[in-house]
C-alpha cells in the first residue's frame, strides 16, 4: 500500500517533454465552456490512507554511525554562506537542492540520522516519520553535537509548523534549546563542543532566513534570530562572524526588495481606471490597442512570462499554508491566529490572473469593426499559443479564459471569422475535464524538460496556479492536522512540502527574455472593462439575440452611459 492516496484518484499519464503545438488539426466543435474562473464544490475528502501500525523511537533500529544515507554519491550542496574552507565541508551534511528533496516514499529517517535519538514522541513506519507530539517534532528541528536534521525535514515542518503556531513562538523554543541543550550561555563551556555545533546552529538559522525570509518581518523574529547570532559570532570563531553578517546580510535585502514591490503594486493598483470611465473622459487617450503596442503575438507572450515569474518569485511557501490556516482546537491563544494570515503575494498573483483575462476580454470588446475584433481573437490565440510552448501555462489558462467569457463567446459574427483550429488545440489542452488531465499531462513534460533542460528558457515552468491552489486546498482539507492522540500527523505534511517544493523550483528560474517596459507598463497599467461595461461593449458590437439581453442592454446603457 502506497503511504499517501489508497482512497486518492492518481492521475499518472507519460512524463514526456512538452511538445510545441502544431497549426494543423481537426476541426473541433467550439467549446464555449468558461474555463477555471469558477472554483468547484468544498467537498472533503479522504486523500490518505490509513496510518499503518506505528511503532515507537525505541523500536525503530538504531544507526550505528552518523552517515548520509546516499553517501557513495556525490552529494550537492545547499548553497549557503556557509560552504567557506574555513568550517569544512566534512564538518556539515550536505544535503540535496530543492528538486531532489522529495521522493515517491516521503521522508526516510536514515538520512543525517544521529547514532541516538534524543527524544521520544516520534513514530516511524517503515522508517517513515508519521507522526509525533509538537515538543518532540521541535526538538528533533535542533541539531546537536552529533545530529544535523535532513533539509527535508527543516523545509517541511517549518512550512507546516505555523499551523499549530506562530513562527516567532517557535524561533523562540528553538533558541532556548539552543542556548541551553548546546551551552551556549555558558562562556566556560567546553570550546571543542561549541566548535562543532556553532556551524550547524548557524546552517539552520542560515536555511529558515533563507527559504522563509518573510517570517523575520516580525520584530519578535528578528529579536531572536540576532540574539541567537550574537551568541554564536561572540566565539573565537572570525568565520562564524563572517557568516552570520552574510545570513543578516542576505535576509536584509529580500526584506528590503519585497517592501519594494509591495509599493510597485499598490501604486498599479492606486492607479488602476476602469476603461469606460476613460472612454467617456479622454477618448484619444485610449486609441492605442495591444496590437498597436506589440504586433508580435511570440514577443508579447514573453513579455507575460517576465511578469508570471516575477510575481512568482516573491510568493513565500508559507503563503500556501497561511491561506488555509484554521483555529487549531489545542491553541487556547486566539490573538495570534489572524496574525498567521498572511497571503499578500499570493493573492496579487491570483488578481493578476483574473486582471488578464478581462485585459484579453476587452481588447476583443473594443474595436468596432468585425475584422479588427477577429484578427484580435486569432492575435490572442498565437500569443497563448506561444505560452504553452513556452510552459506557461497560467497565463495560457488567463488568455483562454478571457476569450470564454461571455461578453466575448457570444460575438458570433466575430467568431465566423477566426480560424479556430489552433484555439480549439488550445481548448483541448486546457480542457478541465478528468481534472485537467490533458493539462497535467503538458505539465508532467515541462518539468520533465526543466530537468534536462539545456538552456534557460527550457527551465520555465509557471503552473495554472488557480489549480495549484486547489490542489493544496484538498489536501489540506482531506486530512486531519492533528491524530486522535493529539500528534501532528506528519504524514500529511511529508506531502504538502512535496507540492510546495515543486513550486519552489519553479519560481526561482530567471526569466530568459529581453525585457520590453513599454509593452509591460501596458499590460500592468492600461485600464480594463467592468464586467458590466464589457456586456455593454459586447451588445454594441452586435446586438442583442433575445429579450433578456435586450433588457440588460437597455440596463446598461442608462447607467453606465446615461442614455435610455
Amino acid at each position: 500500500m502506497t503511504p499517501y492516496g489508497s482512497h486518492r484518484r492518481d492521475v499518472r499519464p507519460r512524463e514526456l517533454p512538452i511538445r510545441p503545438l502544431h497549426v494543423k488539426a481537426h476541426k473541433e466543435s467550439k467549446s464555449r465552456s468558461r474555463v477555471g474562473l469558477k472554483s468547484s464544490s468544498k467537498q472533503k475528502t479522504t486523500i490518505f490512507s490509513t496510518l499503518g501500525s506505528e511503532k515507537s523511537l525505541s523500536d525503530c533500529k538504531k544507526e550505528q554511525q552518523w552517515k548520509p544515507a546516499y553517501s557513495s554519491v556525490t552529494p550537492v550542496c545547499f548553497p549557503s554562506p556557509l560552504t567557506d574552507k574555513a568550517i569544512g565541508k566534512e564538518s556539515m551534511p550536505q544535503t540535496p537542492p530543492f528538486s531532489a528533496m522529495f521522493d515517491s516514499s516521503g521522508y526516510n529517517r536514515n538520512l543525517y540520522q544521529s547514532a541516538e535519538d534524543s527524544c521520544g514522541g516520534l513514530y516511524y513506519h517503515d522508517n517513515n516519520l508519521l507522526s509525533g507530539s509538537l515538543e518532540a517534532l521541535i526538538q528533533h528541528l535542533v541539531p546537536n553535537v552529533d545530529y544535523y536534521p535532513d533539509r527535508t525535514y527543516i523545509f517541511t515542518f517549518l512550512l507546516s509548523s505555523r499551523l499549530f503556531m506562530h513562527p516567532y513562538e517557535l524561533m523562540g523554543k528553538v533558541c532556548h534549546l539552543c542556548v541551553e541543550h548546546q551551552r551556549l550561555s555558558d562562556p566556560d563551556g567546553d570550546k571543542n563542543q561549541m566548535r562543532k555545533i556553532a556551524p550547524k546552529i548557524l546552517q539552520l538559522l542560515t536555511e529558515w532566513t533563507e527559504t522563509f525570509p518573510y517570517d523575520f518581518r516580525d520584530e519578535r523574529m528578528m529579536r531572536n534570530l540576532k540574539d541567537l547570532a550574537h551568541r554564536i559570532a561572540s566565539g573565537e570563531e572570525q568565520t562564524y562572524r563572517k557568516n552570520v553578517q552574510q545570513m543578516m546580510q542576505c535576509l536584509i535585502r529580500k526584506l528590503a526588495a519585497l517592501s519594494q514591490y509591495e509599493e510597485v503594486l499598490a501604486k498599479i493598483s492606486s492607479t488602476s481606471t476602469d476603461r469606460l470611465t476613460v472612454l467617456k473622459t479622454k477618448p484619444q487617450s485610449i486609441q492605442r490597442d495591444i496590437i498597436t503596442v506589440c504586433s508580435d503575438p511570440y514577443t508579447l507572450a514573453q513579455q507575460l512570462t517576465h511578469i508570471e515569474l516575477e510575481r512568482l518569485n516573491y510568493i513565500g511557501p508559507e503563503e500556501f499554508v497561511q491561506a488555509f490556516v484554521q483555529k487549531d482546537p489545542l491553541d487556547n491563544d486566539k490573538s495570534c491566529f489572524s496574525e498567521r494570515k498572511k497571503t499578500r503575494n499570493l493573492e496579487a498573483y491570483v488578481e493578476w490572473f483574473n486582471r488578464l483575462s478581462y485585459l484579453v476580454a476587452t481588447e476583443i470588446c473594443m474595436p468596432v469593426k468585425k475584422k479588427h475584433r477577429a484578427r484580435m481573437i486569432e492575435y490572442f490565440i498565437d500569443v497563448a499559443r506561444e505560452c504553452f510552448n513556452i510552459g506557461n501555462f497560467n497565463s495560457l489558462m488567463a488568455i483562454i479564459s478571457g476569450m470564454n467569457m461571455s461578453p466575448v463567446s457570444r460575438l458570433k459574427k466575430t467568431w465566423a471569422k477566426v480560424k479556430t483550429a489552433k484555439f480549439d488545440i488550445l481548448e483541448h489542452q486546457m480542457d478541465p475535464s478528468s481534472n485537467f488531465y490533458n493539462y497535467r499531462t503538458a505539465l508532467r513534460g515541462a518539468a520533465q524538460r526543466s530537468l534536462t533542460a539545456h538552456s534557460s528558457r527550457e527551465k520555465i515552468v509557471i503552473p495554472f496556479f488557480s489549480l495549484l491552489i486547489k490542489d493544496i486546498y484538498f489536501l489540506n482539507e482531506g486530512c486531519a492536522n492533528r491524530l486522535p492522540n493529539g500528534h501532528v500527523n506528519f504524514e500529511k505534511f511529508w506531502e504538502l512540502a512535496k507540492q510546495v517544493s515543486e513550486f519552489m523550483t519553479w519560481k526561482q528560474v530567471e526569466c530568459p527574455f529581453e525585457r520590453d517596459r513599454k509593452i509591460l507598463q501596458y499590460l500592468l497599467t492600461v485600464p480594463v472593462f467592468s464586467e458590466d461595461a464589457l456586456y455593454l461593449a459586447s451588445y454594441e458590437s452586435e446586438g442583442p439575440e433575445n429579450h433578456i439581453e435586450k433588457d440588460r442592454w437597455k440596463s446598461l446603457r442608462s447607467s453606465l452611459l446615461g442614455r435610455v
